[in-house]
């Protein structure tokens, strides 16, 4: 009897086999690809494809999901507001196993929905909270952006020189005009990573920066940037997302350092050239994440050595001779790391108790740096917490992924105030 039970069994055996019931799995290629079709990521948007900002959040999201060959929903125009939390739940209610906000004001409607969703990873730009919350599902991103505007900057300072040698104005007259939008550790970063750029090439270089208030307001920042041309800035950048300055530098036949992508093709005499964060890298990174079980960074931060900060082509149309030769120089120092933005020995800071101006920094008998302490765990009081400078250098992005430099250097004023 035990012999024909195990004949029938045999014999079932193989039939399985043959049928292919007996496989354990369908083998790995099978596997990654019904993962791929089934991930689904969700993307908010502050505004859409006419905010330079956005666009440059849309396209590198459209070129990481085709790569990675996933399926995508996009939100534009969500507002930093509840309608971010509601557009945040209703993505994660359509099956999104990733949601990815892109504007600072969204942080603590992308925070709601990762604690309603534990199973939905999101992903936010320009946070900061996420290494203090310590909410599994909650991430924050950015990039070493200050060193793509440093290099931007360079190539400013060899506009400006180039003017000086032409004779347009002294070397005493070479004032850059910045438009930014808020008087935030981000922005002041940014222009100070620029202006560090321009001076590291052109020494008597000075700076004026007039705040809209906005991150997108094309009236204002067309006003700013014309408030600072009739100031007699020589040369216009900007922290702000839409086509006020470029356009306006364009009709003033100002030269002008854009932001967030090339402005070429509506301003083809006066744009010079473009930093940019490349997000695309940082996309496909959450994207392989979650397709192989891998946990997403609470703080991610890369810079121009993986990619993720770009420089767009410059315009030889505009900018000085031997500019990109300049700016190669210095984007393979980046790559070896021979060069620091905020290398202390190449600026100067005032402490003013009265105005409250660099109260949490220390400098020697030159003003140079030797210690700052940044408010890098965000806290309604803003307190100071933790040391940033060492090695001869204030570390950008290190502790946090979102820039905590806030520091007002000498040579560069401010106008107004927006907080």
């Amino acid at each position: 009897m035990k012999k024909l039970i195990s004949a029938i069994l045999a014999v079932a055996c193989i039939l399985a086999t043959v049928a292919g019931c007996g496989t354990k799995s369908t083998g790995s290629g099978s596997s990654d690809t019904a993962k791929k079709k089934d991930l689904k990521v969700g993307f908010i948007f502050l505004h859409d494809e006419n905010s330079t900002y956005d666009l440059n959040f849309i396209n590198a999201a459209k070129e990481a999901c085709d790569k990675m060959n996933v399926k995508s929903i996009f939100k534009t125009n969500i507002p930093e507001s509840n309608e971010c939390l509601e557009a945040a739940s209703d993505l994660a209610d359509s099956g999104c196993d990733l949601v990815f906000a892109d504007s600072f004001g969204h942080e603590p409607y992308i925070l709601q929905a990762a604690k309603k969703f534990p199973n939905v990873e999101f992903c936010h730009a320009t946070g900061t909270t996420a290494h203090t919350e310590k909410v599994a599902n909650f991430h924050n991103a950015f990039a070493s952006i200050y060193e793509g505007r440093y290099l931007a900057g360079i190539a400013a300072g060899m506009k400006l020189n180039e003017m000086i040698k032409a004779g347009q104005f002294k070397a005493n007259e070479a004032k850059i005009g910045y438009v930014g939008a808020f008087t935030y550790a981000e922005v002041i970063s940014g222009y100070t990573s620029f202006y560090l750029g321009a001076k590291s090439v052109c020494p008597t270089a000075t700076m004026e920066v007039q705040f809209t208030g906005s991150w997108y307001d094309e009236t204002a920042e067309k006003e700013a940037a014309n408030t600072l041309i009739g100031r007699d800035c020589k040369l216009i950048s900007q922290h702000a997302d839409s086509m006020g300055a470029p356009t306006a530098c364009e009709t003033a036949k100002v030269p002008n350092v854009s932001y967030n992508g090339s402005t070429e093709k509506a301003c083809p005499n006066t744009f010079i050239v473009s930093s940019r964060i490349n997000w695309a890298p940082y996309f496909e990174y959450i994207i392989d994440c979650k397709l192989n079980n891998k946990t997403i960074d609470v703080d991610w931060c890369k810079g121009i050595e993986a990619g993720s900060v770009e420089l767009t082509a410059v315009n030889e149309k505009a900018a000085a001779k031997d500019t990109q030769k300049a700016i190669d120089e210095a984007k393979d120092k980046f790559v070896k790391g021979e060069l620091h933005v905020f290398d202390t020995k190449n600026f100067t800071v005032t402490v003013d108790a009265k105005k409250k101006l660099n109260v949490n920094a220390k400098v020697d008998a030159d003003k140079h740096l030797t210690s700052y302490m940044a408010d890098v765990n965000t806290d309604k009081e803003y307190k100071a917490d933790t040391e940033v400078v060492s090695d001869g250098y204030f570390h950008e992005s290190e502790y946090r992924s979102a820039p905590y430099f806030d520091l007002r250097i000498d040579g560069i004023t401010t106008l107004n105030e927006k907080f």
